[in-house]
């Protein structure tokens, strides 16, 4: 039998191979995602943040938008097919990148993104960019992969409604809004999301072109229930089976 000593030695050893193994793995991960995000720089569609809304937020409200774009760039590094992320509008020196300093500290000057202080409209052809604002009359109905989605680097609660929508007016851009009435039995409240749930629901769409998938990353407190199709008779009926059995004493919409 073996003593206690040789127990504690065997189960050090066994623990250590562990952390060595996982590591190893993680580094192997890490070579992984970024091999494909650096071809994605070269062969990806791209998808623009823009970052022309820092003086129409507060520090607090910058610095939970700058959380969500680092979210939303972790999730596209670890995509299968990622996007090739542009930060457009984007000034030095500017709060916004005070903010990704903070977050990335010295892996900020390596991203595989690329950043530029010029407008998107410099950029790339007017004809291939799309803005993706609620405030859109426009509804998406399929995922193009032709085309340049736009997303404004902002915090929705924050910004007064139709400023984005304005912007790509002002710039002659083709706007379009999430098709959420379509498939979700939305609750009351506004139908923004974070920036992170779009890159999720664009991601989504990008490889599979399902919506019912894509819009499975909005919040489920912000709807009960998926649309079913059609009935015979044009109306569009509830999928009761996503609903809750009993209805909450209370609950809060945000």
């Amino acid at each position: 039998m073996k003593s206690g000593l040789q127990q504690e030695q065997a189960s050090g050893t066994a623990e250590t191979k562990r952390n060595s193994f996982m590591c190893f793995w993680a580094s192997s991960m890490d070579r992984i995602y970024n091999w494909r995000v650096a071809q994605s720089m070269i062969f990806g569609q791209p998808l623009i943040f823009d970052m022309s809304y820092e003086k129409d937020m507060s520090v607090r409200e910058v610095t939970n938008a700058v959380r969500q774009i680092v979210l939303s760039e972790s999730c596209n590094r670890r995509s299968v097919d990622p996007f090739h992320i542009h930060f457009c509008n984007f000034k030095d020196n500017s709060l916004y990148q005070k903010e990704f300093v903070k977050h990335y500290r010295e892996a900020w000057g390596k991203l595989l993104i690329t950043v530029t202080d010029q407008c998107y409209t410099e950029v790339f052809p007017k004809d291939k960019l799309i803005y993706l604002t609620a405030d859109s009359p426009k509804v998406m109905k399929t995922f193009d992969h032709d085309k340049i989605y736009i997303v404004g680097s902002m915090v929705d609660k924050s910004i007064k409604p139709g400023l984005s929508l304005a912007r790509a007016k002002r710039l002659g851009l083709e706007t379009a809004a999430l098709p959420l009435d379509k498939y979700l039995l939305w609750n009351t409240g506004a139908k923004n999301l974070t920036l992170d749930q779009m890159m999720h629901i664009l991601l989504t769409l990008k490889d599979t072109g399902d919506w019912k998938k894509a819009l499975e990353f909005v919040p489920k407190r912000k709807y009960c229930g998926f649309v079913s199709k059609p009935s015979l008779f044009g109306r569009t009926k509830p999928n009761f089976s996503t609903l809750p059995k009993e209805p909450p004493a209370l609950r809060t919409f945000v």
